[in-house]
């Protein structure tokens, strides 16, 4: 099914909408001292589609990431890859080989492969994974899940991790509708709140490298209030730096402020035609002036003008269950009228039988590694 398998190097990508497989997140990884790498292959379009009318092949690469989970053994983690996504029937054999062939180009210390597949989750389109009200109640448990990834593989090697690292769940909008048309799809708060936040005097402009404090405030501020995993400062200069040396996506900080004084800011970030809410912070000032509804509607905006088909809003709950850590995500992103999308999340590939079992062990001790 695959040819051609070589290194390449990480500036020569292919475009893509997905920002963690693009020449940006490598350039930004490299910036925090990680190592990555990537590699182009060629696929029969007839083995990865089951189709035997689908001739010729198809050329696509991989970005990985090497990561160290001890002083003897390191790990190479797909973030969001590979883009290339097989029929389902295929996905397990396809990913079988294209792990056997990037093996020789990983460290001989490298015990498994980590994908974050970004593919739709297998179960996503059956009606008995959702509830009688049409939400999504996950996957089937993990043993299940293993025997339908693994049916047709060689080696039966796919493990379907414990947590994922990047968010498995998210909401698309499509930004081929007019703005009119996006709002009438979003719920009537949420376009009162946009109405509001106008009425109100938010303002919304972007910030530049000089701003990064300001940011950096109301990030610290929301990762206390919702006890998420905390960037430090560096990583979000990574991100303005390796913006300007690559020109393969689009990064804008964007600031709401009101009177001078900034209340929400977020990292939009352009990739090939999609447009991305990769970071959001809120201060917890002035809740009432509905800032961050005007910031999100400035994006949505800003995308459409640049030519984007849609927009990722990038991490909420899979369904409206208040006891879930992302409901508040999902109950502001979803009232802005998106469709909900469930990916395959993380499933790694074994390439040390004997070691990986300690990999998994550690990782469960640890309640997951960050990766992202």
């Amino acid at each position: 099914m695959l040819t051609e398998i070589k290194p390449k190097e990480a500036e020569c990508l292919f475009s893509t909408p997905i920002v963690q497989q693009t020449a940006f997140w490598s350039k930004v990884k490299q910036k925090m001292g990680e190592e990555s790498r990537a590699i182009e292959f060629k696929s029969s379009r007839s083995g990865l589609f089951n189709d035997p009318v689908q001739r010729g092949m198809l050329s696509s690469d991989v970005l990985l990431m090497i990561k160290p989970i001890s002083k003897q053994h390191t790990m190479a983690y797909v973030p969001y890859g590979p883009e290339l996504e097989p029929s389902q029937e295929q996905q397990g054999v396809f990913l079988e080989e294209l792990s056997e062939c990037l093996r020789p180009f990983l460290p001989k210390n490298c015990i498994s492969i980590r994908y974050d597949l970004f593919w739709e989750s297998l179960w996503a389109g059956d009606n008995q994974y959702y509830d009688q009200d049409g939400w999504w109640l996950g996957p089937p448990e993990q043993s299940m899940q293993e025997l339908r990834f693994n049916i047709n593989t060689i080696n039966w090697n796919f493990r379907k991790t414990a947590s994922n690292n990047l968010p498995s769940n998210t909401l698309f909008l499509d930004l081929k509708k007019s703005p009119a048309e996006l709002l009438q799809r979003m719920k009537p708060k949420t376009r009162y709140n946009i109405g509001l936040s106008a009425r109100k005097g938010v303002e919304v402009h972007e910030m530049g490298m000089e701003d990064l404090g300001v940011w950096y405030d109301m990030y610290g501020e929301t990762a206390a209030r919702n006890h998420f995993f905390l960037h430090d400062l560096d990583y979000f200069r990574a991100v303005m730096t390796a913006r300007q040396e690559q020109t393969d996506t689009e990064v804008k900080l964007l600031v709401a402020e009101h009177d001078g004084q900034a209340l929400a800011a977020m990292f939009l970030v352009i990739a090939d035609s999609r447009a991305s809410y990769l970071y959001g912070a809120s201060s917890n000032r002035n809740k009432n002036l509905m800032a961050t509804y005007a910031l999100q509607w400035k994006a949505i905006n800003l995308a459409k003008q640049k030519g984007c088909s849609d927009y990722d809003m990038f991490g909420v709950s899979p369904s409206p269950d208040p006891s879930h850590p992302l409901y508040g995500l999902y109950r502001f992103k979803s009232g802005f009228g998106g469709e909900i999308f469930h990916s395959m999340g993380c499933w790694d590939y074994p390439l040390d039988e004997n070691t990986y079992p300690y990999l998994a062990a550690k990782e469960l001790n640890q309640r997951g590694f960050h990766m992202a």
